[in-house]
């Protein structure tokens, strides 16, 4: 399969086209307190994984690698219910306490229009936002007939197939969206792929796959989407996402998901210029529920005794209304916001009696907010605040229930200095209450505060002729952070860092898009080792990208520097630097139709881009926490038709 690289590198040479279209690009929209990954579903075609997505995109975003599929990401040395991932303003956890489907894995590139990143704690609007937030929009009907149809195919057995229908008129629109993708395991940069590491690194026996052969994963998908127009004021949201996983491989840890499946339910309904005291009043209501058993079907163990399945299982659903309004020059937006999230687990066994792994939970939240908005002279000031009630009450009686009160804040300024210059500055407090998992899990009955992370930010955005730079530095004091040192406690730590970002126009046709991101995370108090587990090292995203008629050329370079500041107490270990260079070419053949060939880690570089943190339970090899090397040379070839 590594010849289709090869074959990429051909093809691209004899490619042309007589009609000059658009072809469309990635575009990374920098606004000043966030930035706006844009058209993902046109570009990010090579998997349906969005944490690697925005992994290539933001520097200050990291994947944490776990399988061919279904990766998780930290956002400035965050990760968890740390940040708040949202799906059209829709609320997803994922079930599995070690990971195996985070919130970014329930829903796929392919279905997806955008996605905003806020750092920093400035989001009063949703339940949990500590340190970040991760919003996501997917493509919306357009008037008329509209559809596309992507097959593509590349190295490791991996295959894609996805169509989008949609269309309408002025009074009603319509979306259907579906795919399937499979892959066999990845190899690494020495060719070895998933039982071949287990091999490797003395993976035990009893962990290891009963089959050198097993398929990585199977991943099908269906979004719908219907828009009614009430009038030219007032609209009416319907839309509802599936995603079914299969036999998802995850090599370094003890088990595999038999399957993972999502639903998330969204509708809404906004109204404008309602009268003098609303602007705009929208509610939001959105259920959503993942099904996740994963088993030891397909190890050894399973083989030479009786195997075990971890049945999990979480829903939420959330209503929401909000409504903004101007006075006396003041853009006020005011709302109520609530959830309930449930969260249950039991182990079964081929002869045994079941077992519950996580008693059935119910968290509570009821909470209002505010936000102010208003400019004075060159001055644009945004002040917003949030209190929060939650109640965690678990079945079992042995359990003690929770109850935590916070009261969230933040004011956020922006000086335009002159057309070209802007200088912005924020500080703000926010929060988030421990989950069933930290507090329940097994036999545990923790006593945890909630997490506070007091921030300040500061930065300037700069356009010089054809290069716009923008530099941001941050300070985080978490109070009570949750923290897995074999048990989850609370500590008291820091997390400070700084981004460079901008893009260099250097002609019509050709850019250059760079960010480095640095950050570092400290304990508080008398700790043998201060340094934080989870915080990523230097990291660099650089892109060259060329542009002429028809064609798309796109180098991209991505370097992580050594990862030799890190937490030995919590089970990490020193990872070697490395850097990958990725190409893409794309060719509008047709108005209708058009080619994409491309190549990641083009020197089939052997690496590691995520570490052990005891977070997550991982297989050993002696004392040692394995590792999981990520995918070595990655070839593809897509087509796409589009009308």
């Amino acid at each position: 399969m590594r010849k289709i690289a090869t074959i990429s590198i051909a093809c691209a040479a004899i490619m042309f086209a007589n009609d000059s279209v658009d072809i469309g690009t990635v575009s990374i929209t920098e606004k000043v307190n966030s930035k706006v990954v844009e058209n993902v579903s046109h570009e990010e075609i090579k998997s349906a994984d969005l944490a690697e997505a925005l992994m290539k995109n933001i520097p200050s975003i990291s994947i944490v690698r776990r399988s061919g599929i279904a990766n998780d990401i930290i956002l400035r040395g965050q990760k968890k219910d740390n940040i708040n991932i949202l799906i059209d303003n829709a609320k997803i956890y994922g079930a599995c306490p070690n990971r195996m489907d985070p919130p970014t894995s329930h829903i796929l590139t392919n279905n997806i229009e955008s996605v905003e990143i806020v750092e920093g704690p400035y989001d009063v609007e949703n339940f949990g936002t500590l340190s970040g937030k991760v919003s996501v929009k997917t493509k919306d009907p357009k008037k008329g007939v509209h559809g596309e149809v992507n097959v593509s195919k590349g190295s490791y057995g991996y295959e894609k197939v996805s169509a989008t229908l949609n269309g309408g008129t002025d009074k009603f629109k319509f979306l259907i969206s579906a795919s399937r993708e499979e892959s066999d395991q990845y190899e690494d940069g020495d060719g070895d792929d998933f039982y071949d590491q287990q091999v490797k690194h003395g993976v035990p026996f009893a962990n290891r796959y009963s089959k050198d052969d097993e398929e990585a994963y199977e991943k099908k998908t269906f979004l719908s989407k219907f828009i009614y127009n009430i009038d030219d004021s007032s609209e009416l949201k319907l839309s509802y996402t599936a995603n079914r996983s299969d036999d998802v491989l995850y090599p370094n840890t003890p088990m595999d998901a038999d399957s993972d499946d999502s639903d998330i339910y969204t509708l809404g309904y906004t109204k404008r210029d309602l009268g003098k005291y609303s602007k705009e009043l929208n509610i939001d209501y959105y259920y959503s529920k993942v099904d996740h058993p994963m088993s030891t079907t397909l190890r050894n163990n399973a083989v030479m005794s009786d195997y075990k399945t971890n049945h999990m299982k979480t829903s939420i659903w959330g209503a929401k209304i909000k409504n903004s309004m101007e006075l006396a020059d003041y853009l006020v937006t005011f709302g109520l916001d609530t959830s309930v999230r449930n969260w249950r687990g039991r182990y079964t066994y081929d002869t045994k009696a079941d077992q519950i792994s996580l008693t059935s939970t119910d968290t509570t939240n009821k909470a209002i907010f505010t936000k102010v908005e208003k400019t004075f002279g060159k001055l644009d000031l945004e002040f917003g605040a949030r209190y929060d009630y939650t109640d965690i009450e678990a079945t079992d009686s042995s359990k003690t229930d929770k109850t935590y009160v916070a009261l969230s804040g933040n004011i956020f300024g922006i000086y335009n200095w002159d057309e070209d210059t802007k200088i912005f500055a924020g500080v703000g407090k926010s929060s988030r209450v421990p989950d069933a998992r930290e507090l329940y899990y097994g036999s545990s009955n923790n006593d945890l505060e909630d997490t506070k992370n007091y921030e300040a930010d500061l930065g300037f955005e700069k356009i010089i002729g054809d290069l716009s730079v923008k530099t941001k530095l941050f300070y985080s004091r978490l109070e009570d952070y949750i923290y897995n040192t074999g048990t989850f406690e609370n500590i008291d730590a820091k997390v400070y860092g700084a981004e460079i970002s901008g893009i260099y126009q250097a002609s019509e046709n050709l850019s250059f898009d760079y960010g480095i991101a640095y950050q570092r995370g400290k304990k508080d108090g008398n700790y043998e080792d201060k340094d934080l587990a989870e915080i990523p090292p230097l990291k660099a995203n650089l892109a060259l990208n060329y542009a002429q008629d028809t064609s798309k050329y796109t180098a991209e370079i991505i370097a992580v520097d050594s990862w030799d500041d890190y937490d030995e107490s919590a089970k990490e270990q020193e990872l070697s630097g490395y850097m990958l260079v990725n190409l893409k070419y794309n060719n509008k053949l047709h108005k209708n139709f058009d080619i994409t060939i491309g190549v990641d880690n083009l020197f089939d570089t052997t690496y590691a881009s995520t570490n052990t943190y005891q977070d997550v339970t991982y297989v050993t090899s002696g004392t040692d926490r394995v590792l999981l090397n990520d995918p070595g040379r990655f070839g593809y070839i897509n087509f796409r038709y589009s009308f």
